[in-house]
């Protein structure tokens, strides 16, 4: 079992950046694919990035190319997301995923843990 939980968000202005962090619990946080995700309001969740077990691949929405950058400690259990330049339409709870594959382009189809989501607002 691998409890996730997100810190990080809150309200910016266009152009402003924010990091969001997950913390994980459990010794197999080295073992998932990590990524996040974001749900903006009538929306689906959508991929946003995702990074390998070694931190050596990583995966981007296409969307979020060249601003948001994914990383991660394995000794902190802990993965996060950069996120510069942000705009408007970057507003959405973000949600920390832990997957058991080996793919760092996610779906919501292989996600073993979600976290509860941490809301990021970017005003224009």
């Amino acid at each position: 079992q691998v409890q996730l939980v997100e810190s990080g968000g809150g309200l910016v202005q266009a152009g402003d950046s924010l990091r969001l962090s997950c913390a994980a619990s459990g010794r197999t946080f080295s073992s998932y694919v990590m990524g996040w995700f974001r749900q903006a309001p009538g929306k689906d969740r959508e991929f946003v990035a995702a990074i390998s077990r070694s931190g050596s691949s990583t995966g981007y929405a296409d969307s979020v190319k060249g601003r948001f950058t994914i990383s991660r400690d394995n000794a902190k259990n802990t993965v996060y997301l950069q996120m510069n330049s942000l705009k408007p339409e970057d507003t959405a709870v973000y949600y920390c995923a832990a997957s058991p594959g080996v793919k760092v382009v996610l779906t919501t189809g292989n996600i073993a843990y979600w976290g509860k989501g941490t809301l990021v607002t970017v005003s224009s």
